[in-house]
C-alpha cells in the first residue's frame, strides 16, 4: 500500500475511534453508566495509536515535521489535544465531561485537515531551524491547554446558572472547576509565551529581525495580551468565576482565530506553511 493511502486510512481509523469514544462518553455520562467512561477513555487512547502512526508516516515521507500544510497542522494539533485530554482524565477521572467538548473539536480539526489538500511540500530554507520546531510544538501545547480551559469554562457557566442534570453532577463543585480553568489558562499562557519567544529567535535567524509586525505575529501578541489580562484581572482584582469564564471563552476564540483562521485569510510570512 502506498504511504499516502496508508496514512489516510490510519487517519480515518483514528477519526472512527474518536467518534465512537465521543458517543460512549455521551452515553456513559447522560445515562449514568459511569463504568463505561473507562471504555470511552480506552477507545480514545486506541485512536491515538493509528493517529500517531499516520503522523509518523507523513513525517518520514515528506522529510519534515507536521507543520508545512493545513492537513499536517490540523492533524498534529488534534493529536496533542487528545493526548492532553487523556492525561487530564487519567489524573482526574471525574472530569470525563471535558471530552464532550474537546473530542468533537479534535474530530472537526481532523476532518478539515482530511478535506484539505494532502500534497507534500518541501521545507523552505527559512523553516529549517530547531527554533521553528520549538515554536510549533509549544503552539500546539498552548492550543490544547486553551481548549481544555474553554471546556471547563462552558461547564462552569452551566453550573453557575443553576442547571442540574446527571451530566453536570459528574463534575466537581463550581469552585473546583473555576480553579482548574484558571490552571489550564495559566499553562496555556506559559506555552504561548514560549511560542512567541521561540518564534522571535527563529525570525532573527531567518530574516535578521526578532519582530516585524507580521499580521500573525501581531495577532499572536494580541492573544498573549488577552490571556495575560485575564490572569491579571483574576489574580490582582479578584474577578468572579462567571466573568472569568466568559472572558476565557472570548480569549479562546481569539487564539483560534490567530492559530487557524487568520493564516488562511491574511497574507503573511506564516501563511506559507498553512496553505
Amino acid at each position: 500500500m502506498k504511504p499516502f493511502l496508508l496514512e489516510t486510512l490510519l487517519h480515518w481509523v483514528a477519526v472512527g475511534f474518536y467518534i465512537l469514544a465521543t458517543i460512549l462518553f455521551v452515553h456513559a455520562l447522560l445515562w449514568n453508566h459511569v463504568h463505561r467512561v473507562r471504555w470511552a477513555r480506552w477507545l480514545t487512547a486506541l485512536g491515538l495509536l493509528p493517529h500517531g502512526a499516520a503522523l509518523v508516516i507523513r513525517w518520514i515521507e515528506v522529510g519534515h515535521g507536521p507543520y508545512m500544510a493545513k492537513y499536517e497542522v490540523l492533524s498534529s494539533n488534534a493529536w496533542i489535544a487528545v493526548l492532553m485530554l487523556l492525561i487530564v482524565l487519567w489524573r482526574r477521572p471525574s472530569w470525563a465531561g471535558l471530552a464532550l467538548v474537546a473530542l468533537p473539536g479534535c474530530i472537526l480539526m481532523m476532518g478539515l485537515g482530511l478535506l484539505a489538500s494532502p500534497e507534500a511540500k518541501d521545507l523552505p530554507p527559512t523553516l529549517r531551524s530547531i527554533w521553528l520546531i520549538f515554536h510549533i510544538f509549544f503552539t500546539k501545547l498552548a492550543v490544547g491547554a486553551f481548549l481544555l480551559a474553554f471546556a471547563a469554562a462552558v461547564i462552569l457557566l452551566r453550573k453557575l446558572k443553576g442547571s442540574t442534570s446527571r451530566f453536570l453532577e459528574r463534575f466537581p463543585a463550581a469552585e473546583v472547576l473555576d480553579a482548574s480553568m484558571i490552571r489550564f489558562v495559566g499553562f496555556g499562557f506559559v506555552f504561548w509565551s514560549t511560542t512567541i519567544i521561540a518564534g522571535a529567535i527563529w525570525a532573527h535567524q531567518s530574516w535578521g529581525r526578532y519582530w516585524g509586525w507580521d499580521p500573525i505575529e501581531t495577532w499572536s501578541l494580541v492573544t498573549w495580551l488577552c490571556f495575560g489580562t485575564l490572569l491579571h484581572l483574576r489574580l490582582f482584582y479578584r474577578l468572579g468565576p462567571r466573568a472569568t469564564a466568559w472572558i476565557a471563552i472570548g480569549c479562546f476564540g481569539v487564539s483560534i482565530l490567530t492559530a487557524f483562521i487568520f493564516p488562511f485569510l491574511i497574507p503573511s510570512l506564516h501563511s506559507a506553511y498553512f496553505q
